[in-house]
């Protein structure tokens, strides 16, 4: 099995730790996030990853390379010369990505969970959808919204009341909202949706683009634990977890 670790962003919110290292060595109980990560993939049968990179690119390249890339297999997708965003970063990650025609997932690296990440991905086998996203009824201001068949049909900003959705006469109302978890698992047929789009791009935003046309599916596990590294309250929690 293959997977990608998006790890190429800035790590704005984390400033001014991530001013001299990149979001992804952060450690976290005495380990970078990524090296965690890893080996949750490893563990879970993923043999070949790919990891993108931008900030501070070399400060994990350097990484891999001194831990002889953990017994896995990885191949890096380089954007130091220009980031791309999530949906961008996949695509150009296709040359990678695409092969065998198997599915792949995917793993923001600064999401930490308990989710079973081997369940995840044969529920996607099972449905045969695009793409499966993790999700959950985590406190959020921005939620992606899904019908009775757990199929994505928009998204809803509770902050600005702003809502996207390409379906008429979209109800807010009979539709169930989620989080998104920064997990999911795609099927490289995606690249042939893709084909239009360029350069930098959100993923979600190109996942509300084609889901009135094809499945994307929610995946709900039951009494998920997961944090988003990315917040400087995450971080100020895990230390002060760890410090009792």
């Amino acid at each position: 099995m293959k997977a990608m670790i998006l790890a190429a962003g800035l790590g704005t919110r984390l400033k001014p730790i991530t001013n001299n290292t990149p979001k992804a060595l952060i450690p976290i109980n005495g380990k970078p996030i990524l090296e965690h990560l890893i080996l949750k993939l490893k563990a879970a049968g993923f043999r070949e990853v790919v990891i993108n990179i931008h900030h501070l690119g070399e400060q994990i390249i350097d990484f891999l390379t001194a831990n002889d890339n953990f017994g896995v297999k990885i191949k890096l997708s380089d954007e130091r010369d220009y980031l791309l965003d999530t949906g961008g970063g996949i695509k150009y990650a296709a040359k990678f990505l695409a092969q065998n025609n198997e599915p792949f997932l995917v793993h923001n690296v600064d999401i930490v969970s308990d989710v079973d990440l081997k369940a995840l991905y044969n529920r996607h086998l099972e449905t045969n959808a695009l793409a499966t996203l993790l999700v959950s009824k985590r406190n959020t201001s921005r939620y992606l919204l899904f019908d009775k068949d757990n199929k994505l049909c928009a998204w809803h900003n509770h902050d600005t009341g702003e809502v996207k959705s390409f379906f008429p006469n979209f109800d807010l109302q009979k539709h169930s909202e989620y989080a998104f978890g920064g997990v999911h698992v795609i099927s490289p047929q995606i690249f042939e949706w893709m084909e239009e789009w360029t350069g930098k791009f959100s993923i979600i935003n190109f996942y509300l683009s084609v889901c009135v046309k094809t499945n994307i599916q929610a995946y709900v596990p039951k009494n998920i634990h997961l944090i988003d590294i990315g917040k400087p309250e995450a971080i100020r929690r895990i230390y002060g977890l760890k410090n009792r």
